[in-house]
């Protein structure tokens, strides 16, 4: 796969954590970005209780529009925040819309107290491919800013696929 290969960083950010990985993944690869948007408003209690909830029972949500069409990378950069052990219904949403013209998936999440190991093989049922990485970054490294380190690695790793 080697070559000029297009890229997409494409996430969901609840609080921002999952941003802030998107972004140093994104500036180390130089490539396009696309934060996806939800509808529904997930701030305060409710809102983090109503995300938890949506991601217990593998629901999905109405996202407003995305601006790329994946169809046009060779691969796309798929980041979360882990809800309740699963991905966020937003990503859940856009996955399931697009797993059709995801030619390559790399994962990336963001994740509290608990792991989710498992949602790899969750992406990979939903999109018919295995991610070609994963990156799990919890929420202290981000707010000790110690992931830079883990996200370019990460990312001069997919260059060398």
């Amino acid at each position: 796969m080697r070559g000029a290969m297009r890229t997409l960083v494409v996430y969901y950010s609840r609080t921002g954590n999952t941003k802030k990985v998107a972004e140093a993944i994104s500036g180390v690869l130089k490539c396009d970005m696309e934060e996806i948007f939800d509808t529904k408003n997930r701030t305060g209690l409710l809102g983090f209780l109503r995300s938890g909830m949506e991601a217990t029972f593998n629901m999905t949500t109405k996202l407003k529009e995305i601006k790329n069409d994946p169809a046009q990378y060779d691969i796309v950069i798929v980041g979360t925040p882990i809800w309740s052990h699963k991905i966020s219904s937003p990503i859940r949403t856009y996955l399931s819309r697009n797993k059709n013209n995801l030619k390559n998936v790399a994962l990336f999440c963001t994740y509290g107290s608990a792991i989710a190991d498992k949602i790899i093989d969750t992406v990979e049922a939903m999109c018919g491919k295995r991610p070609l990485d994963f990156l799990k970054v919890t929420m202290d490294e981000v707010m000790e800013g110690t992931y830079h380190e883990k996200a370019r690695a990460f990312a001069y790793g997919l260059l060398r696929i």
